[in-house]
């Protein structure tokens, strides 16, 4: 418990100290955010806000992380934390690139769609193919090829090459909504924080009930529960402290570099602690909100009539007469009422699981 503790602490301090340093570095480069003409107009205030700010996200994760494993975790670092950090980082670096290539150009276009996707499929790749190798003693590897949802679902099980696929549709689709949900001063965010925080109790309950320490009924079978919990709490913390300067009004945004980099971490921490479809329920707001732009997509080109003022539908919202800060604080609310859902969901599997509900 001390180590999750104090990757939060570390990561939180990191990402509050150094994120007015990012600031004042990209707004002398000029690195500032391009805002959609066609967006609720109260927006283009922002327009040369720097962005980019994911980057104090990363490195507060990672610093948390090595910080811990340095201090009190008598614990070498797991494959199954090395694996996720590394599955975030090389999103934000992709994300990275294409915040810089906006700021180059001077719009609100970046990478291709075919560029980010080949960047997305690298990385997918990369994590899938390595988290299926590095068996502990038990064989257990930080993946498994069945579909889970509270745990493995032995009733669906993928080959090794459909397993990666699946990596790549998780990866890609999560990156995503994370992205298409950074439209408002600290809704990614803040949101992204709820589900990592919930993800620090899953994690730490399957420690605390790990088929390795403790053969009950009820038990999981995780390969690195622990060490797991110490990088969502990392991730939490780091994303609590960018939250300091990102909530409205925004000081800096996260950009890409921070969207993608938040939704890879959250596809690789629902695989390795085999909690894939709970991950639709826990982060339910991102799900809706990337419905909203298929949904928008689909009716349009099949009506041409707009099933939204615009999407995602946050901006619809907005562009209904809310306040800009009323729907960031009910769409955190709607976050928080979908983490406890899932943490409901998680607890009561266990209960049964154990025959005490």
């Amino acid at each position: 418990m001390t180590s999750i503790l104090i990757a939060a602490a570390i990561a939180l301090a990191v990402s509050i100290l150094f994120t007015p340093y990012l600031i004042r570095l990209f707004a002398s480069q000029g690195f500032g955010q391009e805002i959609r003409i066609e967006g609720p107009q109260t927006h283009q205030s922002k327009r040369g806000t720097p962005t980019m700010g994911g980057v104090a996200i990363i490195l507060a994760t990672l610093i948390g992380y090595v910080a811990t494993h340095l201090t009190v975790s008598s614990d070498p670092p797991s494959a199954s934390g090395v694996l996720v950090l590394t599955l975030m980082t090389v999103l934000g670096i992709v994300g990275f690139l294409d915040d810089f290539i906006k700021i180059r150009r001077q719009r609100n276009l970046g990478l291709n769609k075919t560029s980010k996707l080949v960047g997305q499929l690298v990385a997918a790749l990369l994590f899938g193919i390595l988290a299926m190798q590095f068996a502990d003693e038990r064989g257990l590897r930080p993946a498994s090829t069945h579909l889970s949802f509270v745990r493995d679902l032995t009733v669906v099980s993928f080959g090794a090459a459909i397993f990666v696929l699946f990596c790549y549709f998780a990866v890609t689709a999560w990156s995503n909504a994370v992205n298409l949900t950074d439209g408002l001063d600290g809704l990614a965010g803040g949101s992204a924080a709820m589900v990592l925080g919930t993800y620090v109790i899953i994690s730490f309950w399957q420690f605390r009930y790990d088929c390795a320490r403790n053969l009950v009924v009820g038990c999981y079978d995780v390969r690195d529960p622990l060490d797991v919990a110490v990088v969502a709490a990392a991730a939490m913390g780091a994303c609590v402290g960018f939250l300091w300067w990102n909530a409205a009004p925004a000081k800096i945004f996260m950009g890409d570099t921070g969207a993608l980099a938040l939704g890879g971490l959250l596809a690789g921490l629902c695989i390795v602690t085999r909690t894939e479809l709970l991950l639709v329920v826990l982060g339910g707001l991102f799900v809706v909100e990337a419905l909203s732009v298929s949904l928008q997509i689909a009716v349009f080109r099949t009506s041409r009539r707009r099933l939204f003022r615009m999407a995602p539908f946050h901006h619809h919202f907005e562009l209904a007469g809310w306040a800009e800060t009323t729907v960031i604080i009910r769409f955190w609310l709607l976050a928080g009422i979908c983490c406890a859902l899932g943490l409901g969901i998680f607890y009561s599997e266990w209960l049964n699981a154990t025959g005490a509900g």
